[in-house]
């Protein structure tokens, strides 16, 4: 979702038992909002729910501002923007999927995802791209050129050779892995790519097999047990593929030293802290995502390799390599894959997500006919389209508006589906049929909207038969609109808007302020003797600052770490834990936290007002939250609330 939904979250509450009684909470209008609405919201924004008045009142504050706001949209006509529009109805598309499928054909394939779940297959493959609409003279083509090939590797020529030779494999990626995915397990690949390697013996090559991306062949190079999920933390030296000789030498450098120090007993948390280059993993002693099997993180196979290699519980590597610099890995935990119970939900979840999903839709359609008992009429109603569809509604040249009349093509549960809107499927669904005879055009483009169709009007009654989905809806209609209006009224206005966001600097300004800052160089040294030695070589007035830390640092690429800028004395942590006030010129060594710190100050900045520009980011902010406040004045005025607070009280009771 490209979007922040306000009070969404992505699970499904059940169904709470309200049906029978169900009392009005609150109106906003006259137009009725229950209390079951109001308790679904409640529990998904409160881990610990209290029932107390003061608690209630407080969320119903909340709560009426987000309901205001909606109504103010609607009010606006935010309901029947097209995009907006456009949008809903996708994620009704989206919500609607788990309640459109056969639930036992659903379990089949849950099974069967979580038995691939338990292995991991390393495959190749060859791919031929190929457009979902191509005409079958290209399909064949393709088909025989992987045939071709299957022949080729199955007399004993290398898989990635043949890949890599001219006319063999069109995946990007073959140059570097001759075609070699690595290790793979369910979901980690489309279904139909999945499925293929999961009923190919070891050492066989399949026929070629269509997915998404064109024709495949592949073949079955190693089925293991699944290696289980790792969770790992790691200290990094940053050395990209771009990096230079120099720059690789001097990562090596500091990984080798670093190997050393953890071999002699250093703390890895400590390490991490005072070396490593991931930011998004240094202040949490390095910690990784779990990543293995059923993990949507993929590591790369060399970091993967190493980490699963660890034996036990606090086990390090090595120094590695990888594209992104050299790394040492500390296993912090592992687990097997765990039992079909423990998993079910999760696979069944994903299993509704992909490719799967169409088997048990499907089915599902072949119980909905016979549900609502299907009546066919296409016999006689696709005359007309086997007469009038020829190769040109390929190019899109078929207008529905071409169709005369409107005959009935099936009913179910009493609704008449008629050829007129079977006619404009056609018109807007031209490039995905496949080129064949007009006939057999007609006959798999009316079978995909007949179903199309059938699943549509079962949607059409989710919301009366399942009240979480309904309650889901009404959740993604309202954060969709509350999205687009405080866009409008609030977030998008302040940035907008350079005079009224001054003006509110300007009546402001003694909310944003500098604390006293320097303006200068600190020195992060690993020992007293290293600060020493480097405050003796910054007073050589020949040797530039560049020059000193490259010096300092001939012995160990770890002695001195340098930077250089304005600092805040109370919001930078080295500057804020000092002994004592800093000083112009250099100020005496002090340790923190295991490490030795010389700081040169070439000017003392005292404390003042921030300039607009300086503040920009937070004025911003508060001009949004100013925005806002006026923004609910005006329209509490213009639309009448009331709260129920016997139903409020009530709840909980």
């Amino acid at each position: 979702m490209n979007k922040i939904i306000v009070f969404v979250l992505a699970c499904v509450i059940n169904t709470m038992a309200f049906a029978q009684n169900d009392p009005v909470i609150m109106t906003i209008d006259g137009n009725p909002i229950t209390q079951s609405e109001f308790l679904q919201i409640y529990l998904k924004n409160n881990d610990n729910p209290k029932y107390d008045q003061a608690s209630l009142d407080e969320y119903m504050e909340l709560f009426k501002k987000f309901k205001l706001k909606v109504a103010e949209a609607e009010a606006l006509g935010y309901d029947t923007i097209p995009k907006l529009v456009k949008e809903l109805a996708g994620y009704q598309k989206q919500l609607a999927r788990p309640y459109l499928i056969d639930s036992s054909k659903n379990e089949s394939l849950v099974r069967e995802a979580y038995d691939h779940t338990k292995s991991e297959i390393r495959a190749s493959h060859i791919l031929i791209r190929l457009e979902s609409n191509a005409p079958p003279e290209d399909t064949l083509k393709a088909y025989n050129r992987l045939i071709e090939m299957k022949k080729r590797i199955n007399a004993g020529e290398d898989f990635a050779t043949v890949a890599k030779k001219k006319g063999g494999s069109e995946d990007p990626s073959v140059g570097s892995n001759g075609g070699d995915l690595g290790y793979f397990t369910a979901f980690q690949m489309v279904y139909q790519f999945e499925d293929a390697a999961y009923s190919t013996p070891v050492g066989s090559v399949t026929n070629p097999f269509r997915t998404r991306f064109g024709y495949h062949i592949l073949k079955v190079f190693d089925k293991r047990s699944a290696r289980g999920t790792i969770e790992a933390a790691h200290v990094m030296i940053s050395a990209p593929k771009d990096a230079s000789s120099e720059e690789v030498k001097t990562a090596q450098a500091k990984i080798d030293e670093i190997h050393s120090l953890l071999e002699g007993g250093a703390d890895f948390t400590e390490i991490v802290k005072k070396y490593s280059d991931d930011p998004s993993s240094k202040d949490k002693g390095g910690a990784l995502p779990k990543f293995g099997t059923g993990t949507t993180t993929r590591m790369v196979p060399e970091f993967s390799q190493a980490a699963f290699q660890l034996k036990k519980d606090g086990d390090f590597t090595s120094p590695i390599r990888t594209d992104y610099g050299f790394h040492i890995i500390k296993r912090i935990g592992w687990e097997d894959v765990p039992a079909f119970e423990v998993l079910e939900k999760e696979l069944a979840k994903k299993v509704s997500k992909d490719a799967r999903a169409v088997k048990t839709q499907a089915s599902f359609v072949v119980k909905l006919k016979d549900q609502y008992g299907f009546k066919s009429k296409s016999k006689k109603g696709l005359k007309w389209f086997n007469k009038n569809i020829d190769s040109t509604y390929h190019l899109g040249q078929f207008k529905a508006s071409e169709l005369k009349g409107n005959k009935v093509l099936f009913k179910l549960d009493k609704k008449k589906f008629r050829s007129k809107a079977f006619a404009e499927y056609l018109e807007t669904n031209y490039r995905a049929a496949r080129q064949d005879t007009p006939k057999t055009v007609v006959a798999k483009q009316y079978k995909l909207w007949e179903n199309e169709a059938i699943l549509g009007y079962e949607e059409t009654k989710l919301a009366g038969k399942y009240p979480a989905y309904k309650a889901l809806i009404t959740e993604y209609h309202d954060g969709i609109l509350l999205y687009e209006v405080m866009s409008d009224k609030v977030w998008n206005l302040a940035m907008k808007d350079t005079n009224g966001l001054k003006e509110f600097y300007t009546q402001n300004k003694d909310n944003y302020t500098w604390g006293e800052r320097i303006d200068g160089d600190i020195f992060e040294c690993s020992s007293q003797e290293n600060a020493a030695n480097l405050i003796k070589l910054l007073a050589v007035d020949t040797l530039s600052t560049q020059t000193v830390v490259r010096l300092v640092n001939e012995s160990s690429a770890l002695n001195v770490k340098h930077r250089r800028g304005k600092y805040d004395l109370a919001k930078t942590k080295s500057l804020a834990n000092a002994p004592k006030s800093f000083k112009k010129g250099m100020n005496d060594t002090y340790e923190l936290d295991g490490k030795f710190y010389v700081v040169r100050v070439m000017e003392i900045i005292p404390a003042g007002l921030k300039e607009f520009d300086d503040a920009k980011g937070a004025i911003t902010s508060d001009y949004q939250n100013y925005l806002e406040v006026e923004w609910l004045k005006e329209i509490e005025k213009k639309h009448k609330v009331v709260i129920n607070k016997e139903a409020l009280y009530s709840i909980g009771k």
